[in-house]
């Protein structure tokens, strides 16, 4: 039997461990493709590492790679696979060596897939646990801006849920979960709030308003549906009967109810996107068409004290006269019933981001299978890839996917198929978090980016941002190697949903939920859905 133990949190097993000499403590364990190496050291400054192994068997070491960090992921494929591997670590100020480690063994072999997704969700689940704002509890809205430490509402809202999947998956203990949710309401509590939506960004170290744009230094009721998403999540996963969940429940129901949905209508008849105290409403964003916005109309709707009336949502959101909304074209032999006709239905968050709780299995309205439209929309995109119209490497049947994401090399855009949407920039969580429409096809993606590709497109919180073969050879960079947290939180979220149905079980019991969709005309497998009552 393995041996076990819990290490930042994070439950390691270890072919050896804290072993000590020359002041390194190293540890090592073993993946698939991969040894994941870290180490303590004594003293710290001013110190780089040389990483050295050998297969088991051999005499000499090699030089694996060099990092100022205590902490190393050694692609071994070019070495073979299922193979043992020793390793050290020395210490070196300037060309002398100051300090080494005893040997430590590891092992790689080949996972089940039901191991690759246990290990793509452990090292996701890091970037909402590990990497967290200590301050605020909050979810931090990239890893490489370390000088405008930001957090993010909509991206937390994803923590929160991540919170949920460390627990239940034991990576993190119900009491520690408990703990951060506490911390991170607080701060939902006091941070400014404007007629009770959280602003799109907070600055962490002083809980004040970080402007997202233009106009845009107030509510923003999109981010926080996804924050609202969460939490309602939440108030259903903690329900024991206990001082601290109890006390948690309370404060989410609070801050649920006190979310004025009917305040950003702006005495229209839909939901206007933002408000700002010096601008008001002269942003004027109408949140209309299919996007990533079906759970801000849901939540308008379903909400015991703001609630907005179901014909906005018919005459504002959705309608057949909407040229955004609804499509009824064929696309690679698929008719794909909503979105943008102009981009095959848009990029894949469309659904990702409303769809981490609400559970599209079985559910339709007079509108669509939302079902059908999710697996549809993924296909397209996929077939749109596969046929690859601009010619773009690497495109295939194991390298799809185009969402919102970091351009390559560098910027940002809603990546789509079509003209200015697609510039051969694949983004690992467009197929990753489209598991549960195409866990086949996106397994293939997984495999492809880990197995052939890890040791440029795979950190320390799992696949890097955005990959585009196309510039390899050209520029030499191909991958941004860091992270965002609205595109990390979908592939641990909807991972778990493809291999749990978690979080779409508890978002879905919801009593205010349920009521809302009733509300709206939603069915669930052809019948009325059933509430039950909420009991805090």
């Amino acid at each position: 039997m393995r041996n076990i133990i819990l290490i930042g949190l994070l439950v390691f097993s270890f072919s050896q461990l804290f072993a000590k000499g020359g002041e390194l403590i190293l540890q090592a364990k073993g993946y698939d493709s991969h040894v994941e190496l870290r180490w303590e050291a004594s003293e710290k400054e001013g110190l780089s590492y040389q990483i050295f192994a050998r297969k088991q068997g051999s005499a000499s070491f090699e030089l694996r790679g060099t990092t100022e960090e205590q902490f190393y992921l050694d692609f071994l494929t070019d070495w073979g696979r299922n193979i043992a591997v020793d390793y050290q670590v020395v210490a070196v100020q300037g060309k002398k060596t100051r300090k080494s480690s005893p040997i430590v063994s590891a092992k790689i072999r080949d996972f089940t897939e039901e191991e690759l997704l246990e290990m793509v969700q452990q090292y996701t689940f890091r970037y909402f646990w590990d990497f967290a704002d200590p301050n605020t509890g909050l979810s931090y809205e990239r890893s490489n801006n370390s000088e405008n430490k930001t957090v993010t509402i909509g991206g937390s809202g994803f923590g929160v849920m991540a919170v949920i999947v460390g627990a239940e998956r034991g990576w993190i203990s119900r009491e520690q979960a408990v703990d951060r949710l506490l911390q991170a309401t607080e701060f939902l509590e006091d941070c400014p709030r404007f007629k009770g939506m959280w602003a799109h960004w907070y600055m962490a170290e002083t809980g004040q308003v970080c402007e997202f744009g233009k106009m845009d230094n107030g509510g923003d009721i999109v981010e926080s549906s996804f924050m609202a998403q969460g939490l309602l999540t939440a108030r259903q996963y903690f329900n024991q009967n206990n001082t601290r969940e109890t006390q948690l429940r309370a404060r989410i129901t609070k801050l649920w109810e006190e979310m004025d949905w009917e305040f950003y209508t702006n005495d229209t008849e839909g939901l206007i996107w933002h408000w700002s105290p010096e601008h008001g409403f002269t942003k004027n964003h109408v949140i209309r068409g299919y996007n990533e916005c079906l759970i801000t109309y849901i939540l308008a709707a379903c909400s015991p004290t703001h609630a907005i009336p179901a014909a906005y949502y018919h005459k504002s959101w959705a309608g057949w006269d909407n040229e955004t909304f609804a499509n009824y074209e064929e696309y690679y032999g698929m008719t794909l019933p909503l979105g943008t006709k102009r981009w095959k239905g848009g990029p894949l968050f469309f659904a990702h981001y409303s769809y981490l709780g609400l559970d599209p299995r079985g559910l339709a309205d007079k509108y669509a299978n939302y079902w059908e439209q999710n697996r549809r929309h993924t296909l397209i995109n996929r077939a749109y890839c596969m046929d690859n119209p601009y010619g773009y490497k690497g495109y295939g049947a194991d390298l799809w996917g185009l969402t919102a994401s970091d351009k390559v090399p560098k910027g940002y855009n809603a990546h789509a198929p079509g003209f200015l949407r697609d510039n051969g920039t694949i983004a690992p969580t467009a197929a990753l978090s489209s598991m549960p429409y195409t866990p086949a096809e996106s397994m293939q993606v997984l495999k492809n980016l880990y197995r052939n590709f890890g040791r440029d497109t795979f950190g320390p919180y799992g696949f890097y941002d955005a990959v585009n073969p196309s510039l390899k050879e050209k520029e030499g960079v191909w991958v941004r190697q860091n992270y965002i947290g609205i595109d990390q939180g979908p592939i641990l979220l909807m991972i778990e949903n493809h291999r749990s149905g978690l979080l779409w079980r508890y978002f879905m019991q919801d009593p205010d939920v349920l009521k809302g969709l009733n509300k709206l005309g939603f069915q669930r497998h052809g019948q009325e859905i059933e509430i039950k009552e909420w009991v805090n």
